[in-house]
């Protein structure tokens, strides 16, 4: 089974069209990966739908960096009581 930073990989290459191999955990998805306001928005409804959580738009929305996201992923994985 694919980690959580494989999926988040995966997951942001589908949306800003890229390969996952160019992603990378520092990079921001905005500046380092030119992602838009909307498709911040479609990162945070797909993340949700790919890991089967709920994030609260605000507080995803604020994450910069993908590995961040990993890390606000699998917390709240955790605190959702969800299968990683």
């Amino acid at each position: 089974m694919a980690t959580v930073e494989e999926r988040v990989k995966a997951v942001t290459a589908r949306v800003l069209k890229l390969s996952p191999d160019q992603i990378k955990p520092e990079h921001s998805f905005t500046v380092d990966l030119g992602a838009e306001s909307v498709q911040s928005v479609e990162l945070v409804a797909m993340f949700e739908e790919e890991f089967g959580i709920e994030m609260d738009e605000e507080s995803a929305l604020a994450v910069e960096t993908v590995g961040k996201a990993v890390d606000y992923i699998t917390n709240a994985c955790r605190e959702q009581d969800v299968e990683q």
